[in-house]
Formats: structure tokens, C-alpha cells, sequence
């Protein structure tokens, strides 16, 4: 079956008809099935070390730089005694996954079930790898267990989770943490056009809103600024 086929069958699937008592039994079962992600995931979460966040592409190769910066970090990252969380999967999450079980530190992986089946990689930890249905639930996982969050070259769900983070520190829902965008070249265009249209022309953020975040271009720039995160505000990470 084609893709436009699929798509035509999934929008007619969800405009058609329902009876009250098939949307209550619905919501009531997506209720417990919500509750039981949460459940799990601040069980297994609440038990690990402070863990770094690395964020980017599940379609980089294990020759790709971004791949291997993002293994170095996590590498180098587990030296100073941090955990690694990533999505989960292939590609910068991978790496995220290798460097942090290279370097012997805790290895997170919180997964997502997806129609592609998105498998969790080899390199979790067997008792950290979490699956989820829901993307909302683990987007709380990230905020809620991560001390910082390294965000490399990556697609839709990366930039999501970038301005998930951005969000809620902006607006006080959540506490400061350090936010590191990896790479110049890929990240400057987008970095320009908030300049520009979100700050000079329509005023829908503060420049002071930039400090929220910082570029950084080699992996021993990305774990320092970590390092000086914590030791300027004279804090350790900590839940």
C-alpha cells in the first residue's frame, strides 16, 4: 500500500463516527495506559546519577562527525561522572549510547514505538532502556532527569525537543540548566533568522533569551561549558 494510501485510510479512520460511550471507553483506557508510563519511568529514572541529555538525528551513520562528536561526548562526559540519556535509537542517539557504555557510565535510553518500529540500540544499559507511546510523556522524562541537554544536527523531533527545553526554562516551569547546540555550521542559519524575525522585527523574544543557550564547535567545548555551568553557580547536578 502506498504512503498516500495509508494516510488516506488513518484520516478517514480518525473522522469517523463515534459513539459517547466508544470515546469514553477510549480516553479511560488512554488514561491508565498514561499513568502506567509515568509510573515506570519516574520508578527506573529516580534510581539513576545525574545524567546529560544528548539530542540529534536517528539517520547519522557511525562515520558521520556529528556521530563521533557525539560519542566523544558521551565519552568524555562519563569520565567526569555524568550518565548519558538519549532517545534511544540509531543514528546520534547510538553514539550518545556507545560513548557513555565505552567510558563505563550509566547508559539511558527512552524509546519510542513508532510505525517504522524504532528498536532500542545495543549500547542502553538492560535495566535504563524505556518505551513509549506517548511522545508527551517522554519529553517530561527528558526535563525532569536531565541536568543538561547537548542537542546535535537533527530533524523535527530534535528541534522540538530543543524548543521544549528552551520553553520551559524561558517561562520559570522549569529550573536553569545548561543548553548546548552542537556544530556552527549547521545551527547558524536558524540562529539568524531568530535574530532577526524574533527579535529585531516582531519582539516575540528578549535578546537576553540567547543566553539561554550556547554554540559550541568540538566536543571538549560542549563538556567544559557543562563543567563551568555547575561549578560558576558553585552547584552539583542533582534532581
Amino acid at each position: 500500500m502506498s504512503e498516500a494510501n495509508k494516510d488516506d485510510k488513518r484520516i478517514k479512520r480518525a473522522f469517523k463516527p463515534k459513539g459517547w460511550n466508544e470515546i469514553k471507553t477510549n480516553d479511560s483506557w488512554a488514561i491508565f495506559k498514561i499513568m502506567s508510563e509515568f509510573v515506570e519511568g519516574f520508578e527506573k529514572l529516580s534510581r539513576i546519577k545525574p545524567c546529560v541529555t544528548i539530542f540529534g538525528s536517528a539517520r547519522f551513520t557511525d562515520d558521520d562527525p556529528s556521530y563521533t562528536a557525539a560519542e566523544e561526548i558521551a565519552f568524555e562526559l562519563s569520565q567526569k561522572g555524568y550518565g548519558v540519556i538519549t532517545g534511544g535509537g540509531p543514528g546520534i542517539m547510538e553514539a550518545g549510547n556507545k560513548g557513555a557504555h565505552r567510558g563505563g557510565g550509566v547508559s539511558v535510553g527512552l524509546n519510542i514505538e513508532l510505525p517504522f518500529e524504532q528498536q532500542g540500540n545495543p549500547y542502553i544499559d538492560k535495566d535504563k532502556l524505556i518505551m513509549f507511546d506517548y511522545f508527551f510523556v517522554r519529553k517530561v522524562m527528558f526535563m525532569k532527569y536531565s541536568q543538561g541537554f547537548i542537542v546535535m544536527p537533527g530533524g523535527f523531533g530534535t528541534l522540538d525537543e530543543l524548543f521544549e527545553a528552551l520553553t520551559l526554562i524561558q517561562t520559570g516551569k522549569i529550573g536553569r540548566f545548561p543548553i548546548i547546540l552542537y556544530g556552527k555550521d549547521y545551527w547558524e542559519g536558524l540562529l539568524a533568522w531568530m535574530e532577526k524575525s524574533l527579535v529585531d522585527q516582531y519582539k516575540t523574544i528578549s535578546p537576553d533569551d540567547f543566553q539561554l543557550f550556547r554554540v559550541v564547535n568540538t566536543p571538549q567545548e560542549a563538556v567544559e561549558h557543562i563543567e563551568r555551568f555547575y561549578g560558576k553557580y558553585v552547584l552539583k547536578p542533582n534532581f
